[in-house]
């Protein structure tokens, strides 16, 4: 697998999805400063939106060979919208794990759909993965029911596999291959 590329822009019906930004914090603030939004997250919500742009520029200090964060804005209006992420990124092994949240004010649009399927296409096509991961805990119903829309298979019970403020978290294993997304039906 080659080197991937400066994070490109990415565009959908609706998306424009770009290089997740510091000037991003009071949009991604809406998700990672809602506790509501962030119950399912690997980390706990941020206080204010300092601390959130104190995260992306952590994100941002990482290689993109490895990770990368883009933020999801509307094409028309630019507006934040959420935020999708490729990381743990083994390019010997043609394997990565992805992310996705959105503010609440944008949940059940299909936006996390349209968002994530590019992010896939990407990384199955310019980053040459051939196996995507996602850890979704068990009462995360959205990401769960996301992930199976998308064609991920529930391939594992990972007990204790997260600690998240000092208590341990569990989370199913999904996974999509490269054969399986090539032969999806649109």
């Amino acid at each position: 697998m080659s080197e991937p590329p400066a994070v490109p822009e990415l565009q959908t019906a609706r998306l424009l999805l770009r290089r997740l930004t510091e000037s991003d914090a009071p949009g991604l603030h809406a998700a990672y400063g809602d506790p509501v939004a962030m119950r399912f997250w690997d980390a706990p919500p941020c206080r204010d939106v300092e601390e959130t742009a104190a995260r992306i520029r952590q994100s941002l200090q990482i290689n993109p060979q490895w990770h990368a964060a883009f933020a999801a804005v509307l094409r028309d209006g630019g507006q934040f919208v959420g935020m999708v992420n490729y990381h743990q990124r083994v390019p010997a092994h043609r394997r990565l794990a992805v992310g996705w949240i959105l503010a609440a004010a944008w949940w059940r649009q299909g936006l996390a759909q349209e968002a994530t399927r590019a992010l896939l296409d990407y990384c199955f096509t310019a980053l040459g993965a051939h196996r995507i991961e996602a850890q979704i805990e068990p009462e995360n119903a959205a990401s769960l029911r996301l992930a199976e829309l998308l064609g991920f298979c529930r391939e594992a019970l990972m007990r204790d596999c997260l600690f998240v403020d000092g208590k341990p978290r569990t989370a199913f294993l999904y996974a999509l291959l490269r054969p399986d997304w090539d032969h999806r039906i649109v």
